[in-house]
């Protein structure tokens, strides 16, 4: 089975690292040539993955010819990349797996709605990634888990088969692909409050109190969207959650810390110098949870202050002056 990882970034290099360790032929594509040039005869992403060195069965490229061939594309851009990316025109029997974490930044869609605009309904052949699963620490052989979402049991298990890779990756499936999808995508917000939070020096209380509260806005804005509670409950919510707010390996994470040091959001993503996919998923679900009436003071707050709207200290204050109120949240009858 040939397969194209689209995106020659951290993760999606890191995806072609492990299916390339499994003997498949892999096409690692990506849209800059110099760069590209320097993976194939380096054969190391310096600026992304230096720790990872791609098997000879990994083949980088800027052709789309050889994509053709492959029955499975893993998309691996940015979500504001990923119409543009679906351009390449994957075959109309091709697999598709989401490897992106995040919602559409001008349209607030969920990744899955994108692929069905731009190619067609794919639902029986796609499926969305998602886990706490950090590129370094994959490559570095460190074990960790994923999950498979389709709305196709067949698909899923496809993906699954596709990348467990025991003793390094180990992928359960799903049906609640819209729970998956919020999961990946919201906790990269509450990430980058984490990292404002540390930052400022708070400590483990603010952050766990962050967390948790955070943890319920995802699970309420996930209802509203048709998700299962549940699911957030799982590696996609807050297995993904507590990964990326706590590791110095975060990029939404590392982004917050810069925001609290009294970078701006535009200066942040430059020190950065990768997309930190929770600074436009923050400004998407804002939005998205006015028109949903769904209660989320954390996520507008973390949006404000991406946006300059409010201060830190400002948005502190209104957090922790809100009308006192009980702690209901779900009740799960089974899980």
């Amino acid at each position: 089975m040939r397969v194209a990882v689209i995106g020659a970034g951290s993760w999606g290099t890191a995806l072609a690292w492990l299916l390339g360790q499994k003997g498949l032929p892999v096409y690692l594509w990506g849209r800059d040539a110099e760069q590209v040039a320097r993976i194939a005869a380096e054969r190391v992403n310096r600026r992304y993955l230096p720790e990872a060195r791609l098997p000879d069965t990994v083949a980088p490229t800027t052709e789309t010819a050889p994509l053709q061939a492959c029955a499975v594309w893993v998309l691996a851009v940015p979500s504001g990349a990923l119409r543009e990316a679906l351009r390449l025109c994957p075959p109309p029997d091709a697999t598709l797996i989401i490897a992106a974490k995040g919602l559409e930044p001008d349209t607030g869609k969920l990744l899955t709605q994108v692929v069905c605009e731009a190619s067609g309904n794919r639902e029986a052949h796609t499926a969305v990634l998602s886990g706490p699963n950090l590129a370094v620490e994959l490559v570095r052989g460190a074990p960790t888990a994923s999950v498979a979402a389709s709305r196709s049991l067949a698909c899923a298990e496809q993906v699954q088969e596709l990348l467990m890779t025991p003793p390094i990756l180990r992928v359960y499936t799903s049906d609640d692909v819209v729970g998956v999808e919020l999961g990946g995508a919201l906790k990269n917000v509450y990430a980058i409050g984490a990292g404002i939070s540390d930052g400022l020096g708070f400590g483990d209380n603010t952050k766990a109190t962050l967390l948790t509260r955070g943890l319920a806005e995802m699970m309420r804005f996930g209802a509203a969207m048709g998700a299962r509670p549940e699911t957030f409950m799982g590696l996609t919510g807050v297995g993904d959650l507590f990964a990326t707010a706590v590791s110095r390996l975060s990029r939404n994470y590392r982004f917050g810390r810069a925001i609290a040091e009294g970078k701006t959001a535009d200066e942040a993503r430059a020190l950065l110098g990768q997309v930190a996919e929770g600074y436009p998923t923050a400004l998407a679900a804002q939005t998205l949870a006015a028109q949903l009436g769904v209660e989320m003071p954390l996520l507008h707050a973390i949006a404000d202050i991406l946006t300059g709207r409010r201060a830190i200290a400002d948005a502190l204050q209104g957090l922790m002056t809100r009308p006192p109120k009980g702690e209901r949240e779900f009740r799960f009858t089974a899980l």
